[in-house]
């Protein structure tokens, strides 16, 4: 079952407080911790923009990857009575593959920076779940509250990786499991260089033939990818604070499917 309260704010208070924290995060941790930092506010801004074409484009630029990628990452890894924290929901594409999974016999919090996005899930969704808004670096719940935390494509947009990880260990309750699902920075030089170009190059392409003009938005992707530690860096930051972790990798790594065991 899905609660439908939903904890929401103003837009343009809401988006004004978090570009504060955002620059409140970027000072506290400054080149020492991995993430977007200043440059967050500037892919917040592109994200909202894209809100219409978003779901398809990313489809398209995946070659339908994302979905596959969603489904391999969760199953069976979620039960039914679990209570989930979608972190980065978006649209709440990793719950409604969670729901589709335990029969719709779990309790899901939407949780995304954008109020826009948590507001257009009917279509995936006939009774919305609750919702809130914030960032991963500040994450408004007690300790030990969840069961299963779902990241689906939104990891990368942290501002602070090294908080984020810190906050959804901390919501997890023993014995929990943080799902992500995101691009990969592959550690072999070729294979990094070839899913660069790709993002660089022939993303934008693709992107523009599936969602027209906002589709040239996508472009920012590059960027947090230059931002996005490989793999094996990842898999070590998560080490520091998790008991273990399953990393699955596709698309020569530049797609991974990770489990992080409280």
């Amino acid at each position: 079952m899905c609660i439908q309260k939903t904890h929401l704010q103003n837009p343009e208070l809401q988006k004004t407080h978090l570009q504060s924290k955002s620059t409140e995060y970027n000072i506290k941790n400054n080149s020492k911790s991995m993430g977007l930092g200043s440059y967050w506010g500037e892919v917040l801004d592109v994200l909202q923009e894209i809100i219409p074409v978003y779901d398809k484009v990313n489809s398209c630029i995946s070659f339908g990857k994302d979905s596959e990628h969603r489904n391999k990452a969760i199953q069976g890894k979620v039960k039914n009575g679990d209570k989930i924290l979608d972190a980065g929901s978006g649209f709440g594409n990793m719950s409604k593959t969670a729901l589709d999974a335990t029969d719709g016999e779990v309790e899901i919090m939407l949780y995304d920076p954008l109020l826009p996005m948590i507001k257009n899930t009917n279509r995936l969704f006939k009774k919305k779940p609750e919702a809130t808004c914030g960032v991963f670096e500040h994450v408004p719940f007690k300790s030990q509250q969840f069961d299963v935390v779902l990241s689906g494509y939104s990891l990368r947009d942290a501002i602070s990786l090294n908080t984020a990880i810190s906050e959804i260990h901390r919501v997890l309750k023993d014995g929990g499991k943080w799902i992500i699902v995101d691009l990969g920075k592959p550690d072999e030089p070729i294979a990094r260089f070839g899913v660069s170009f790709y993002l660089k190059l022939i993303l934008p392409i693709v992107a523009y033939a599936a969602g027209g003009k906002l589709g040239l938005k996508f472009a920012a992707l590059h960027k947090t990818y230059k931002l996005w530690p490989k793999n094996k860096k990842l898999e070590s930051m998560l080490l520091e604070k998790f008991s273990s972790v399953e990393f699955e990798k596709d698309m020569m790594g530049g797609a991974i499917m990770v489990t992080a065991h409280k």
